[in-house]
């Protein structure tokens, strides 16, 4: 059986994607995703952007339908890498990449700078700190930085340089928004 996501607004609203039932693979709710895109509304449109452990590809997809310049993807998991690749086809993505391999192979070896990164890793794996050193050299000034956990923001590590400007709660899921300074 498929799981599906649907893009919540701009150009492909409504739009249904599949992704792959693969354990662990859960897509930022409507709700989360829904409040996310109204806090980046103007930072979105021409960004840079960084999907850090793409998943279902529902932030990725959420920034390209809402004209983000470009979206980097990354997805180690070749199954979904797979879908990910067909439902970039289906959408007819431009200026979106997808680099199928771990975080941490990608991230130490990009020479870009983003405007915005999603960092929603499998909760399971604990990466946040890990990953958020790798991400902090390749953001621009004033970058905004996404982060979904299932426990209080304050106990990830993240950098000083990091700060949190917004947050919500669904349920277990616990976002932020960050600023880096």
């Amino acid at each position: 059986m498929k799981n599906q996501l649907r893009i919540i607004g701009g150009e492909w609203k409504r739009r249904v994607l599949p992704f792959a039932n693969i354990e662990g693979l859960r897509p930022t709710p409507d709700r989360v995703r829904e409040t996310l895109f109204n806090w980046l509304m103007w930072e979105i449109p021409n960004a840079v952007v960084l999907d850090v452990c793409t998943g279902s590809g529902a932030l990725a997809f959420e920034a390209l339908s809402r004209h983000a310049s470009s979206v980097l993807m990354i997805e180690p998991n070749t199954t979904q890498a797979k879908m990910l690749k067909q439902n970039i086809e289906l959408l007819n993505a431009k200026h979106c990449e997808l680099k199928v391999a771990t975080a941490q192979d990608v991230l130490a070896k990009l020479n870009q700078q983003f405007d915005v990164v999603f960092l929603d890793p499998p909760y399971a794996l604990e990466l946040w700190q890990e990953l958020s050193i790798l991400i902090d050299p390749l953001l621009k000034d004033q970058a905004y930085i996404y982060v979904e956990a299932n426990r209080e923001l304050n106990q990830l590590q993240l950098p000083d340089s990091w700060q949190l400007i917004k947050s919500t709660k669904a349920g277990t899921v616990r976002a932020g928004l960050f600023q880096k300074n």
